[in-house]
């Protein structure tokens, strides 16, 4: 068995102290490198924890935005160098410095220190702050991240964007394996349940990391790919879903598995019909969908 582990790190941020919010991050992933992590998942934006502003505040969201690092910052820098020493690839979250206005994004730094992966959230909250001051990403990337395991096809998307299948679907048809998911909201049943749909119908393993009580819930989780044992059975694909607390919670993955059911069932892109999906990219919105402050 071919068993990946992906350390959940579910914490709370140090307010928006970049420096804090570093040294939080070290230990907790020398927590997780001491449990033999492959891979360490930050929630979502941790260099400044998530943190909005108050848009009545005079300059507010200037002083917010100006809180963005670049991906060779001396921040993103620190964990490359740690993932190396760690041999642990660590999915670091941040808000990212970018043209005209930051980028929510998620960098996946291979276990020699490399980036290999940065992506940026397409479907922003573009109805409330902070997420409207930021620039949406423009496309889904998957890589192919060398692990003590082997190699295992990793794709990434931030929190909003797994509310819509389009987005693991896309990640899917790269050939995904297994889909991080950074997070920082209220996971109930519902959120939940379409994290385990995306697992299911793309035939994908599903890790989420999402902050801690009280700034959320908690409740970070992970789906199996496989919804049925070699028997046909019912299978109960729930890995781990975390309490509110803080802490790190282990998500393993049987590689082997996964690749097997990938190859045999008909989910995934076996019996795909795509010549009849059409509406699914056209621009137009109708009634009763129309938002004001949506970007297309």
């Amino acid at each position: 068995m071919t068993t990946l582990t992906i350390a959940l790190l579910q914490m709370t941020p140090c307010g928006t102290d970049q420096s804090a919010n570093l040294a939080k991050g070290e230990a907790f992933c020398r927590r997780a490198a001491a449990m033999s992590a492959d891979i360490a998942l930050f929630p979502e934006m941790w260099n400044i924890g998530y943190a909005s502003y108050d848009p009545a505040e005079p300059r507010a969201r200037e002083r917010w935005q100006a809180q963005a690092i670049y991906p060779h910052s001396n921040f993103v820098a620190h964990f490359g160098d740690l993932a190396k020493e760690l041999n642990m690839a660590i999915a670091l979250t941040y808000l990212e410095r970018w043209e005209g206005a930051p980028r929510n994004s998620v960098s996946l730094i291979d276990r020699h220190g490399a980036i290999v992966l940065t992506y940026a959230k397409v479907h922003t909250c573009d109805f409330d702050e902070p997420e409207n001051a930021c620039t949406p990403g423009d496309d889904f990337y998957v890589c192919t991240l060398d692990t003590a395991q082997g190699e295992v096809k990793i794709g990434a998307m931030i929190c909003f964007d797994r509310e819509f299948p389009e987005s693991a679907r896309i990640l899917m048809l790269k050939g995904a394996e297994i889909i991080l998911t950074p997070n920082a909201c209220t996971l109930e049943d519902s959120r939940i349940g379409q994290f385990r749909a995306r697992a299911f119908e793309n035939m994908v393993g599903v890790a989420m990391a999402n902050y801690a009580a009280p700034q959320e819930n908690g409740h970070s989780v992970a789906f199996d790919a496989l919804a049925f044992d070699e028997a046909g059975e019912a299978w109960d694909p729930l890995i781990i879903e975390a309490g509110q607390s803080e802490r790190i919670y282990l998500a393993k993955f049987d590689l082997d598995r996964i690749r097997d059911w990938r190859q045999r069932e008909v989910w995934g892109n076996a019996f795909r019909k795509p010549h009849r999906y059409r509406p699914l990219t056209s621009l137009d919105v109708e009634p009763p969908f129309i938002r004001k402050n949506a970007r297309r």
